[in-house]
């Protein structure tokens, strides 16, 4: 490695951070080509670039995948080098969250906070908003780009930095694809050579429901679902919403969301459409 600074507490932080504008990329880790997008994205958009590396716990909810979240430390220090970045903050739970996890101030993400992910893992936003305002706190970002697979997440850290007032640009980054067009995660690792495969139904029903556009809602949904039926996927939703998550309206921009459990892995996918009015 070069010039890459690791920064373990919140005083290494703000030495490594320096005084010139900082863009930002959280991450939990794990780091794939779809990090490095994002990283490569943000590098421009400031004179030190500045990556997290923290497993958030309180975004896990019981029975899910917290211990066995892969943790690829060394590897992720190479790939963040040579996509340029100048400080790696890795801290632990305890800087994070002094107080305890049991203990801390939470953010409240509101209505939004409990549907489509919300309602399938309750309290998962409620982590997520909290851990992204105590790393801008630290970080104290002019700049930050998160992916576009989580895009309620996405949606709700914008809102969240309007609504307190955080000053910090969040951008969106497009979502980085496999050869077969599954969206990279950290957790496609778990699947099976036959899972992977059942698991590429994911984007081909987004594809349908986005090539039926222009016939209206109904024909986005029917095409989507006539895909994803008779595949082995346990669905939790397919759903149109409009680019806040709230209803589509003709003519408009939209969102077509899909989650499906695949063996043991959970998978988020979304695409964004223009809707005709049929």
């Amino acid at each position: 490695m070069t010039d890459l600074t690791v920064a373990r507490t919140r005083a290494d932080l703000a030495v490594a951070r320096g005084d010139g504008a900082v863009s930002f990329v959280p991450t939990m880790g794990a780091l794939h080509d779809g990090h490095v997008q994002l990283l490569k994205h943000a590098r421009p958009l400031g004179d030190t670039l500045v990556a997290s590396i923290f497993v958030n716990p309180t975004q896990f909810g019981p029975g899910e995948d917290l211990d066995e979240y892969p943790r690829t430390f060394d590897a992720d220090l190479e790939r963040s080098d040579e996509a340029g970045v100048d400080v790696v903050f890795a801290p632990t739970v305890e800087t994070m969250y002094p107080t305890g996890t049991d203990t801390t101030v939470f953010v409240d993400p509101g209505p939004l906070g409990s549907v489509l992910e919300g309602a399938v893992r309750p309290g998962h936003f409620r982590g997520v908003l909290t851990v992204v305002a105590k790393l801008f706190g630290l970080v104290r970002p002019d700049v930050a780009v998160f992916g576009e697979k989580d895009y309620q997440q996405l949606v709700l850290i914008r809102q969240m930095t309007q609504a307190l007032c955080l000053d910090v640009d969040v951008q969106g980054c497009p979502t980085v694809r496999e050869a077969d067009g599954l969206a990279m995660s950290s957790r496609n690792a778990y699947l099976s050579p036959v899972e992977r495969e059942h698991a590429s139904v994911l984007y081909r029903a987004l594809r349908a429901g986005a090539a039926s556009a222009p016939d209206g809602p109904e024909a986005v949904l029917a095409a989507a679902h006539r895909v994803v039926d008779g595949v082995p996927v346990d669905l939790d939703y397919l759903t149109l919403t409009n680019p806040d998550l709230g209803e589509p309206a003709p003519g408009q921009e939209a969102r077509l969301l899909i989650a499906a459990r695949v063996g043991k892995p959970r998978l988020l996918d979304n695409v964004g459409l223009t809707m005709g009015s049929g």
